[in-house]
């Protein structure tokens, strides 16, 4: 199974670099993303995903957070799982690239996926993570994962939260 999940891991980092997605209305006629996407996507079409830009301004990360994540930005990885769609998404997925950005971690570290309403993909990747709500960011060290932060977390600190995981990371 660890070995199935590395595989895994491996490949959604070549899908993710290769920016495998598509584009499609949705029953409300908003546009919305499947797939392997980037920021950059993201960022570069306002009319759709203004929210990303403004939700990464708004935001400013406490220090403490943005340290721990550099201290360990050459050692993790992170599969995130989002909905254009989605409002929790909309606040969380900008602010997580704001620390990313800030914190000096290479964006190639970070498999962005993108998914629907009922938050099924034809490659089985959200079964295969056992997502069920999004956003879901899951934090990995070769290949294993650390742990995971769902929607707003437990405590509604999303970004304490992932620190906490990353901080307790083995060397």
């Amino acid at each position: 199974m660890k070995y199935f999940f590395s595989a895994l891991l491996i490949l959604s980092i070549g899908f993710a670099n290769a920016q495998l997605f598509e584009s499609v209305k949705d029953r409300t006629g908003k546009q919305l993303l499947k797939g392997f996407v980037s920021d950059s996507i993201l960022k570069a079409d306002t009319l759709n995903f203004g929210w990303f830009g403004e939700h990464e301004r708004q935001y400013t990360p406490p220090e403490n957070i943005l340290k721990t994540f550099a201290a360990r930005k050459n050692d993790l990885r992170f599969m995130v799982f989002f909905g254009t769609w989605c409002a929790d998404s909309h606040y969380i997925i900008p602010r997580f690239y704001k620390i990313i950005g800030l914190s000096g971690i290479d964006k190639k570290r970070i498999s962005l996926f993108a998914l629907d309403r009922t938050k099924k993909d034809a490659a089985h990747f959200a079964e295969a993570f056992d997502i069920g709500h999004v956003p879901t960011i899951i934090v990995l060290q070769k290949g294993k994962e650390l742990g995971r932060v769902v929607e707003y977390g437990t405590s509604g600190k999303f970004d304490e939260e992932l620190a906490a995981i990353i901080a307790a990371a083995p060397n």
